[in-house]
């Protein structure tokens, strides 16, 4: 496993992490939570992604218990704050209030006494930056956090809240986690380059496309049973961002591109994903052991000129971003 630093930050990552989000506390049971972890684990992945909101606590419930069968000096843990939590008007968003609250009690719910970064789930326009940023310090002062990052926030966003936090006397943001695959290449245009400038390490989610980047998608043909894409409680990402037949069709080029190198459409996506400097880590999203077993060895790809030149051909960068 390679491991990469955080930006300018000087705690490193594996290049590859595991993340929760529909799977870990939510479409796999407790052993197979716990076998995914070890796997990974044992593989020499030590960063793993979750949020207060998958699935209302319990994915960061299920992480927690696994994970107490590790030194917590070898983990890496990322949890997020933002989405609602709750009824009542100050149970969503950035406030002083909500971030205070949803940290202690995500820390209850992983069972630490710590969280590695703490991660603004989305912006919050209703929410000045100045209380959102003093809220993150005061958590990080009293050592509760490490880190604090961004999810999807807009370049222009980020370079306020640096500013901002500089003002302040405050640590600056450390980490972003924005959507990034070769189906959704809009990081390269505005985000990677300001993170780039300002020492930000970037932890990229759906490397995969939700699963449209593995070949299993058939052009005319509707998504197999079992699949993402197949499950209403889960598919209206990719139902909206890429479920199309060019997409489909692409799918198959690219396992074709991936036979040449002996590898699967899947490997090569994520190893894609790797060649950005910017890029710290991909989180990977599992349901089987498997299956995570496959996609680790992504690190171990090493994509020559000829193949790059080829993924750009097929997947070309696109331009301004769509809102989802």
């Amino acid at each position: 496993m390679e491991y990469r630093q955080l930006g300018k930050w000087g705690v490193r990552l594996s290049c590859l992490g595991l993340g929760s989000y529909l799977t870990v506390g939510f479409k796999c049971d407790e052993k197979t939570s716990r076998d995914l972890i070890k796997t990974a684990y044992e593989n020499g992945v030590n960063f793993f992604d979750t949020a207060n909101a998958y699935n209302k606590g319990e994915a960061e419930r299920v992480l927690g218990k696994c994970l107490a069968d590790y030194p917590r000096s070898s983990l890496f843990v990322l949890t997020k704050v933002w989405a609602p939590m709750g009824p009542g008007p100050n149970d969503k968003g950035l406030s002083a209030k909500h971030i205070f609250e949803q940290c202690h009690t995500s820390l209850k719910r992983l069972k630490m006494d710590y969280i590695d970064v703490y991660m603004c789930h989305r912006s919050d326009p209703d929410t000045p930056l100045e209380e959102t940023i003093r809220a993150m310090e005061d958590l990080g002062r009293a050592g509760k956090i490490l880190y604090w990052g961004v999810s999807e926030w807009s370049s222009s966003l980020i370079i306020r809240a640096q500013s901002v936090a500089k003002d302040l006397g405050a640590r600056p943001v450390s980490v972003s986690e924005p959507r990034y695959s070769l189906l959704y290449r809009y990081p390269e245009k505005g985000l990677f380059p300001i993170t780039a400038q300002e020492g930000i390490g970037n932890v990229v989610f759906s490397p995969l496309a939700h699963g449209m980047l593995t070949g299993k998608y058939l052009p005319g043909q509707p998504a197999p049973k079992g699949t993402r894409a197949s499950d209403p409680e889960q598919n209206s990402v990719i139902m909206e961002l890429y479920w199309n037949e060019e997409n489909k069709k692409k799918g198959q080029e690219l396992v074709e591109i991936a036979k040449e190198m002996g590898v699967s459409a899947a490997q090569l996506a994520l190893a894609w994903c790797l060649k950005r400097p910017e890029v710290t880590s991909v989180i990977l999203g599992a349901r089987r052991v498997e299956q995570l077993k496959e996609n680790l060895k992504a690190a171990e790809i090493r994509i020559p000129d000829e193949v790059m030149a080829k993924l750009g051909k097929l997947y070309p960068p696109i331009g301004e971003i769509p809102s989802v």
